[in-house]
C-alpha cells in the first residue's frame, strides 16, 4: 500500500521572482527577508469588469500573476461579471478545482463528465448559491435573467489555466484542417470553413 502527495510547505512563503532566469515548475522564490505587504496584495475585485464583448462576460483574475505571494500556495481567485444573457463559455481549468460563488443575480451553470458517459450536471443558482465544477472537466455559466450577474471563483491553483472550447478548437495557431473539424463535429466543411473565415475578421 502506497500513498502519495505533493510536498508540504518547507518555508512561511515563497514569493514569485518573475526577473529569475531559473526556469522551475511555476516561480523561482525571491529572498524572504526583501518580502513586502505588497507581495500578498491586489485591489481591484471592487469594479466591474467590461462585458461590451460577444459573450457578454468579463473575467477579473487573482493568480500569482497579480500577487506574487500566492507562487506555491495553490490557490487563486477571480471576480466574473455578466450582462445580461451573457456567459461565460465551456471552457476547462487543466491545473484547478473551482468553487463559484453567486454574489448577484442567477446563473444557470453546469459541468460535463469525461467520456464516455459525458453527463451533463446543471443547477439554476441565486445568490449566496455554491457550486463546485471539477478539474479538467468542461464548465459553464449563463446570466439568463435581465439583470446583470456577479460572481467570485475559487481555484485550487496559483496559476489554473483556462482553455476556452471554442476559441481552443477553431482558433488554433496555426488552424486545424478543416476537413478534421468537419468530421469530428459531424458538420459540413463549408460551415467550420465559415467560423474560421469569421474568427479571422474578428482578429
Amino acid at each position: 500500500h502506497a500513498l502519495a502527495s505533493d510536498p508540504g510547505q518547507l518555508q512561511d512563503f515563497c514569493i514569485a521572482d518573475r526577473t529569475s532566469q531559473v526556469f522551475v515548475n511555476g516561480f523561482a522564490c525571491k529572498d524572504p527577508k526583501t518580502a513586502l505587504v505588497e507581495d500578498f496584495f491586489f485591489s481591484g475585485l471592487h469594479m466591474a469588469g467590461n462585458t461590451s464583448n460577444k459573450q457578454g462576460s468579463a473575467v477579473t483574475a487573482v493568480n500569482v500573476a497579480q500577487i506574487a505571494g500566492l507562487n506555491t500556495l495553490g490557490i487563486s481567485l477571480a471576480r466574473v461579471d455578466y450582462a445580461p444573457y451573457g456567459q461565460n463559455p465551456p471552457h476547462i481549468h487543466p491545473r484547478a478545482t473551482e468553487i463559484l460563488t453567486v454574489l448577484e443575480g442567477s446563473l444557470y451553470v453546469g459541468f460535463i463528465t469525461s467520456n464516455p458517459e459525458n453527463k451533463l450536471f446543471s443547477k439554476v443558482l441565486n445568490k449566496g448559491d455554491v457550486f463546485v465544477f471539477p478539474q479538467g472537466l468542461i464548465h459553464f455559466q449563463f446570466n439568463y435573467g435581465t439583470n446583470k450577474a456577479i460572481a467570485i471563483a475559487a481555484l485550487s491553483s496559483k496559476n489554473p489555466g483556462v482553455i476556452t472550447i471554442a476559441n481552443t478548437v477553431f482558433g488554433s495557431n496555426p488552424s486545424i484542417s478543416g476537413d478534421i473539424l468537419a468530421k469530428a463535429f459531424q458538420v459540413d466543411k463549408k460551415m467550420v470553413d465559415h467560423i474560421h473565415a469569421q474568427r479571422e475578421r474578428e482578429d
